[in-house]
């Protein structure tokens, strides 16, 4: 018996080193190298600046007893100044409030399709309180905007050098829609480049003679197209972190 316990605890003894050999190595886990983190400028900020640019301006005449004096375009240039706020969200969603004014100068005129007289316009200055909804692709943001316009012309009629009738501090209010771009060079600075469309509708205003009599009720047409380019100084924004891009 003794010699059968042996022989068993031998032979165990034996196979227990062809057994190991026989199991596999365990596969190696390959090293994955980790994912780096992209981010991207933060919109979220307020901020001041100004801007200039092109104004086109469309005017048409429409008087009390003979509807159709004509019209013309009142062309010429504004520069202005903004304030606004921008909030980024959902990744590169971003919205924003802003007001603008700008001083313009800009003028046009034509005959009287009734009279021997020439119709003068002259824009005086233009603003907007608007939102705005963008997308922010990092330092770059598309954006459209929309909102309520204000706008200042003076209005006049000349018998060749003789002032007939005028009408002017005429402030009306109306409405605006825009579309632009903007950059970021850093968290202070920014350039944007848009165009706005402003749509005043008709209003009647009362033409005084130089004597203190009317000359004529009539309702003009305003719309109006302004190009700008500005510049933005941003604050508020200086110590929030990036936003993780989702390109």
């Amino acid at each position: 018996m003794k010699n059968v316990l042996m022989g068993i605890a031998l032979g165990a003894l034996i196979a227990a080193p062809a057994s190991a050999a026989d199991l596999r190595r365990p596969a190696p886990v390959p090293m994955v190298a980790p994912v780096p983190v992209v981010t991207a400028h933060n919109w979220s900020s307020c901020y001041i600046g100004g801007h200039v640019g092109g104004l086109w301006v469309s005017k048409d005449w429409n008087g009390e007893f003979y509807r159709d004096l004509g019209s013309h375009d009142a062309n010429g240039w504004l520069g202005g100044v903004q304030a606004g706020c921008d909030w980024q969200f959902g990744g590169g969603w971003v919205i924003g409030i802003q007001a603008d004014y700008a001083w313009a100068d800009a003028d046009g005129s034509h005959n009287d399709l009734v009279w021997n007289f020439e119709n003068r316009t002259r824009v005086k200055s233009l603003g907007s309180a608007t939102a705005r909804l963008g997308y922010g692709w990092d330092r770059f943001l598309l954006y459209v905007k929309g909102g309520a316009a204000w706008a200042h012309d003076e209005y006049e009629v000349f018998n060749g050098a003789f002032l007939i009738a005028s009408a002017s501090e005429e402030r009306r209010l109306g409405w605006t829609v825009g579309v632009g771009g903007e950059y970021a060079f850093n968290n202070w600075i920014s350039a944007f480049v848009e165009y706005n469309y402003y749509d005043f509708g008709g209003n009647d205003r009362d033409f005084i003679r130089p004597n203190g009599a009317i000359y004529d009720r009539i309702n003009i047409e305003d719309t109006k197209s302004v190009v700008k380019g500005g510049l933005n100084f941003r604050f508020g924004n200086w110590n929030r972190p990036p936003v993780v891009a989702r390109y």
